[in-house]
């Protein structure tokens, strides 16, 4: 736990605390549990806001043949897609065959922030976490606006923490990375931004006023299914796990299960 800037007063505390629990674990006590047995909710449970950044990581555009944008192309979910790490995702296999996975770094804003400006914009950020920003390829680019292929139920699980700003440090200098059943399909880095966390706070900022609670999901690196060749593209199925890392910010895995209606 990061001690920057914290009273001695809170530093006793906290240094008690750690010698209660640890003394309770060698006494048998439940101050520590096992971490598989914890059941986990979302890290941030109903978010005000859900604003996603399309097409932000330089390689992952040049991978879809994209043109790279001059501003933050900005759509969003809803608390639907909502969920917590370790829960199943149902596969909506009735209108998609085409769900592709997503790693991505979260924002989430703690302190209201309205025209503020680049420098002054991570000083409204509580905290980061982990998103696998869910995609229905096919019903994404149906037609010209992104939501319904990302908004169908649980796709946007996020956790299993929510880290404060001060222990993330710079969000833009974060390893990030997905694997699907064990297999590395993103590797990459959150410098590779094209809009990094500052200029994409500051830029929603402008347009909408932030709330404490609003969440800012940031967009994905290369690697994804939908930047393969058309023949080599194998989207998730039932039993897929799936497993999204951020340097700093732990792992959060789900596994996918075909939806039971």
């Amino acid at each position: 736990m990061s001690v920057i800037g914290k009273s001695e007063a809170v530093l006793s505390q906290i240094e008690r605390y750690i010698a209660r629990v640890m003394g309770g674990a060698s006494e048998g006590n439940t101050f520590l549990l096992d971490e598989f047995q914890v059941k986990y909710g979302p890290c941030v449970t109903h978010p005000g806001k859900i604003i996603c950044v399309g097409l932000n990581y330089r390689k992952h555009a040049e991978e879809t043949n994209a043109t790279i944008p001059q501003y933050p192309i900005l759509f969003n979910k809803f608390n639907n897609t909502i969920t917590a790490h370790s829960d199943e995702i149902p596969l909506p296999n009735r209108v998609t065959s085409q769900v592709d996975y997503e790693a991505e770094l979260v924002i989430v804003i703690g302190k209201q922030a309205k025209y503020v400006s680049k420098e002054q914009a991570l000083s409204h950020v509580f905290g980061y976490c982990n998103v696998n920003d869910l995609s229905a390829r096919d019903l994404q680019i149906r037609t010209q606006q992104w939501l319904l292929g990302k908004s169908c139920d649980k796709f946007s699980p996020i956790g299993p923490y929510l880290v404060t700003a001060e222990e993330v440090g710079d969000p833009n200098q974060l390893t990030i990375s997905c694997t699907v059943n064990g297999e590395t399909r993103q590797s990459s880095h959150t410098s590779d931004m094209i809009f990094h966390c500052d200029e994409i706070v500051s830029y929603i900022s402008q347009h909408m006023t932030l709330s404490p609670g609003d969440i800012i999901l940031t967009g994905t690196p290369e690697g994804v299914v939908l930047g393969k060749p058309v023949d080599q593209r194998v989207y998730l199925k039932h039993g897929d796990v799936v497993t999204i890392a951020i340097e700093k910010l732990g792992a959060l895995t789900n596994r996918m299960v075909d939806e039971q209606i």
